[in-house]
């Protein structure tokens, strides 16, 4: 058996041949190898900047697409809301032009009923037919008495009369039909204006008391 002798090292294997210099470079190679090993982190990193570059792509393609739904879907409603309006507006000028063309037919329902000849059969069936145009929305209007609106009412008479403040529709020859606020008729009326020079009504009363509230003399 053989004894170890105290504080001998032993030396790192050192193959035959080889001189102390390769053994330090072989020392001085160990710690490249270390730095070849950290190496792959870079790559890492590239790695990591390229697909976050894919991401913001397909981001922005995200958004780019969504933006070009949103504005079709916009169009789309516009273009249902615009249908449908036209839609409503063809209905309502078919309508009036069939009404259009029973308005003769209904002035002479009410000169009949005037003058008391609606009787019988015709006044049923007279009855009839105004209940169906009301259910389409035809409207009659123009009342003696109401003031004078150009858009509405037609002057086929004028006048003059002391008792008016503004020109007043005084009597009706052919009242004026409507479907909503689409006028296929207007109201064919005779008016009335106050006398030329005739101070109005609230300024004569006006005058009256100022004159009765004046001092007693005597």
């Amino acid at each position: 058996m053989t004894e170890e002798t105290p504080g001998f090292e032993e030396e790192p294997d050192v193959p035959s041949g080889a001189t102390s210099d390769d053994a330090d470079a072989a020392e001085s190679a160990e710690p490249s190898d270390k730095e070849g090993e950290a190496a792959p982190g870079a790559g890492d990193a590239a790695k990591i900047a390229g697909l976050t570059a894919q991401l913001d792509q397909v981001r922005t393609a995200l958004n780019e697409r969504t933006g070009d739904l949103q504005r079709l879907q916009a169009e789309y409603q516009n273009y249902r809301r615009r249908v449908e309006r036209d839609r409503i507006t063809v209905k309502e000028i078919a309508t009036a032009s069939l009404l259009s063309d029973l308005l003769p037919v209904l002035d002479d329902i009410g000169r009949a009923r005037e003058h008391g000849e609606l009787v019988g059969g015709f006044k049923s069936v007279a009855e009839s037919l105004e209940t169906s145009v009301a259910k389409m929305g035809l409207q009659q209007f123009g009342k003696e008495g109401e003031p004078f609106d150009p858009t509405i009412h037609e002057a086929l008479m004028h006048s003059y009369a002391p008792d008016v403040t503004e020109t007043t529709c005084v009597a009706v020859l052919q009242p004026g039909y409507r479907i909503g606020e689409r006028t296929i008729r207007p109201a064919r009326v005779a008016v009335a204006e106050p006398q030329p020079g005739a101070a109005p009504a609230g300024k004569d009363e006006a005058a009256a008391d100022e004159d009765g509230a004046g001092p007693d003399e005597g």
